[in-house]
């Protein structure tokens, strides 16, 4: 079984609806109103998570997912990964329609890494990142290619993002080639490019979500970076505190960022206040793998995937996690291996919490519920 491993950085860059029932539980405890232990409050889950559908990945081929992202409006999510597909689905007709085929399926020349929808075009542009170095853009009605960059000389991307700053679209890759390259996605016109770990390769890029100028790296020399966007020559911050490779660096909020690593821990950064660790938090299992990490900041929770087959959801606001979900469908490889891969939430609503997880394996499930 093939999958996304940060092992595969090169060390000289330093280092079917199917009624099934998910094993979820809280750690360590969960209850609908603060409890007072030793004058702090205990973790506890604010969201009734169930499952909710389940996509069946096909009888055979490698198909570990590792990327999944929600359209501009929530309403449609796409994925992709090793099988060199990516595939569209209607959120609602999982949920409500029991319907599990994708509405589209566009093959693609390589493997796929990374996805991002392009905010300035309505939900129908998709771009995505590729293990031979491509960031390739796709109209997803029609399912052709209608932009390509070629910048990384071959060497895999790790991660896309988009933004629309001042009304001007821009997009930024991650690279293998421990470049980050920014571009107007309008005309593909190279527009900076930077490379903050001294070669290292570069994990996650992503940019302000509220706005703002900055811009999040996660590289492989073990920290996280903060770029202003208008001076790329060097970072505004440099977050140091991980021991291995910072796979993912997402934004909670204008100020305040959450890393992830293969050291096994997630740490919320307070930029505002320079590199300061508001907190760090551990639960979930990490060595080797990318195995995801998303942020709703509607409900202040990030999720992780694990390489023990879970999905574990964190609050801000304490260090173990108050909600684990694992996968309920048997390994079709008949392994023992099957990692959590990919992992995205939602970000439209406010009181109703939906979570989508993708398998090593290419199952794809979704855990959705309002708040208690």
């Amino acid at each position: 079984m093939e999958a996304l491993l940060c092992s595969e950085i090169p060390t000289n860059i330093i280092s079917s609806l199917n009624v099934l029932s998910s094993s979820s539980y809280t750690w360590p405890i969960m209850t609908s109103s603060p409890t007072i232990m030793n004058g702090e409050n205990l973790p506890r889950c604010d969201w009734d998570l169930s499952l909710s559908a389940v996509v069946s990945s096909p009888p055979t081929g490698s198909d570990s997912i590792g990327a999944i992202e929600f359209d501009p409006a929530g309403e449609i999510l796409a994925t992709g990964g090793i099988a060199r597909k990516i595939r569209s689905y209607r959120l609602s007709s999982l949920l409500d329609d029991h319907v599990t085929a994708s509405e589209s399926c566009i093959c693609t020349p390589a493997k796929l890494s990374s996805l991002k929808w392009r905010p300035d075009l309505s939900g129908r542009v998709i771009g995505s990142g590729d293990y031979d170095g491509v960031v390739t853009e796709y109209d997803v009605e029609k399912q052709v290619p209608v932009f390509e960059r070629d910048e990384h000389g071959g060497r895999k991307i790790w991660s896309v993002d988009y933004t629309l700053y001042n009304g001007t679209p821009l997009g930024a890759s991650g690279s293998d080639d421990g470049t980050i390259q920014m571009w107007d996605p309008r005309n593909g016109g190279l527009g900076e490019t930077v490379r903050p770990g001294g070669g290292a390769a570069i994990c996650s890029v992503e940019f302000d979500p509220f706005g703002g100028s900055s811009l999040a790296v996660g590289c492989a020399d073990r920290n996280a970076y903060v770029y202003d966007i208008r001076r790329l020559v060097d970072p505004l911050i440099v977050l140091d505190g991980h021991t291995k490779t910072v796979t993912y660096a997402r934004f909670m909020d204008a100020h305040t960022i959450v890393t992830g690593s293969t050291d096994g821990s997630l740490k919320l950064w307070d930029i505002e206040k320079g590199r300061r660790v508001v907190r760090t938090y551990r639960g979930h299992v990490n060595s080797r793998n990318f195995v995801g990490l998303s942020v709703w900041r509607h409900g202040g929770l990030f999720v992780s995937g694990s390489e023990n087959d879970q999905v574990f959801v964190y609050d801000k606001r304490w260090e173990q996690p108050v909600w684990v979900g694992g996968l309920g469908q048997p390994d079709r490889f008949g392994s023992d291996q099957r990692f959590v891969s990919s992992v995205c939430l939602r970000q439209v609503d406010e009181d109703w919490c939906t979570l989508v997880a993708g398998g090593s394996d290419g199952v794809l499930e979704i855990f959705s519920g309002k708040r208690s």
